[in-house]
């Protein structure tokens, strides 16, 4: 992603991939809320979004899952499942 997308979504997204790929948690956990709220803040009450959630979003949303999982010390293998 180019850093010169207008869209304010779009940036809290390069800096959310940055966040994770630093390993910055907290941070990551912050950006994510704000992503949030700057893809639900236009429309309103009863509005459908009509925008398909970008594909990028997505990875990075299960990138920031599996360092979350991490950062707690869960054990990411299957195996550990009960």
């Amino acid at each position: 992603m180019e850093l010169s997308e207008r869209r304010l979504g779009d940036r809290i997204i390069f800096a959310l991939e940055l966040a994770v790929e630093q390993e910055q948690v907290e941070v990551a956990e912050y950006l994510r809320l704000a992503l949030e709220e700057a893809m639900t803040r236009i429309g309103g009450a009863g509005v459908v979004e009509k925008r398909d959630v970008p594909e990028q979003m997505m990875t990075v949303l299960e990138k920031l899952d599996t360092l979350r999982r991490r950062a707690r010390g869960e054990d990411e293998s299957p195996a550990a499942s009960p």
